[in-house]
């Protein structure tokens, strides 16, 4: 496969869980694309099994996506270092900090997506988007503002942030991996984020916003639109809490039927919600799961 700077490039984690998601979200890319040109896509894969695999490839255009299939275990192979903290986010979350490492060194922007995403918008208006001497560009969140009681930085003051310090989301991020790799964000983000562990409710997204407190571009919000949303005309619609895969599901009804729009060109054509059961044990797996690294690390360590 072809790599070069001038080709959009796109950045994705996936598991079982969540190849339902991703199916719709590469559909929607793929409806509204108007550029001849293929993208470069690289699919991070948290233990997929094939059968899902082959829906994912068998749902979408092999002229509008070349795929680069990467394993977490080859991107992070020693996860001894990643904050265990006690979110119920999977480790997976972490993979976004490791982009600038495992893509082509040629690149000197990227484009990361969440799964939990559609676009509505042609991606190449966001691709030529100008990060001008921004390392990462994104979307405010919800909460607004690092001094947020809900969902900003609750230490703030200690880091020497000041409350009205803008803080943005991580479901949709433009990167400069080239600054990136120079500034050695990885390691401090990671760091950041290790030293702080009781206080990261969103620990990759907390770990981002201190590093690049005021040093990110801030995008239009249409570009990261959340499930709560009243946007008539988002770009991008980000299902933020409980996804549209779920029949517990109660926001914007406009977004999910969006969402099954896309879902029913793929693969997954006739897919049911699944009860919230299944959502709660995911949780429960992945807090399970960092407590097991983290049993095994204080006992390698003892």
């Amino acid at each position: 496969m072809e790599e070069s700077a001038e080709k959009i490039t796109v950045v994705t984690v996936c598991d079982n869980h969540y190849a339902v998601l991703l199916a719709a979200l590469l559909k929607s890319i793929e409806v509204n694309y108007k550029a001849d040109s293929a993208i470069n896509l690289y699919i991070v894969e948290d233990g997929l099994i094939k059968q899902n695999k082959d829906k994912i490839i068998g749902s979408v255009s092999k002229d509008v996506f070349h795929i680069y299939w990467l394993k977490l275990s080859e991107i992070i192979p020693d996860k001894s270092n990643l904050p265990l903290d006690a979110s119920s986010f999977p480790l997976n979350v972490y993979a976004r900090l490791f982009i600038p490492h495992f893509i082509s060194p040629l690149l000197e922007k990227v484009i990361y997506l969440d799964v939990d995403m559609i676009m509505e918008e042609d991606i190449q208006e966001l691709w030529k988007i100008d990060l001008q001497d921004k390392v990462i560009g994104g979307v405010v969140d919800r909460s607004g503002v690092v001094s947020s009681t809900w969902g900003g930085i609750s230490n703030y003051k200690e880091l020497g942030l000041s409350p009205d310090t803008k803080y943005f989301n991580s479901g949709l991020l433009i990167l400069n991996p080239k600054k990136w790799r120079e500034l050695n964000c990885t390691e401090r983000i990671l760091k950041c984020v290790n030293e702080n562990k009781k206080y990261t409710n969103f620990p990759d997204q907390y770990g981002l916003n201190v590093v690049f407190a005021d040093q990110w571009l801030q995008l239009d919000s249409k570009w990261n639109c959340y499930a709560v949303s009243k946007e008539p005309n988002p770009y991008l619609i980000h299902f933020i809490g409980i996804k549209p895969i779920y029949s517990s599901y109660a926001y914007n009804e406009d977004y999910k039927n969006r969402f099954y729009h896309y879902l029913q060109l793929t693969q997954w054509n006739g897919f049911k919600p699944h009860n919230s059961y299944k959502r709660l044990l995911k949780k429960l797996y992945n807090k399970l799961i960092k407590k097991g690294y983290e049993f095994f690390s204080k006992k390698s360590g003892s």
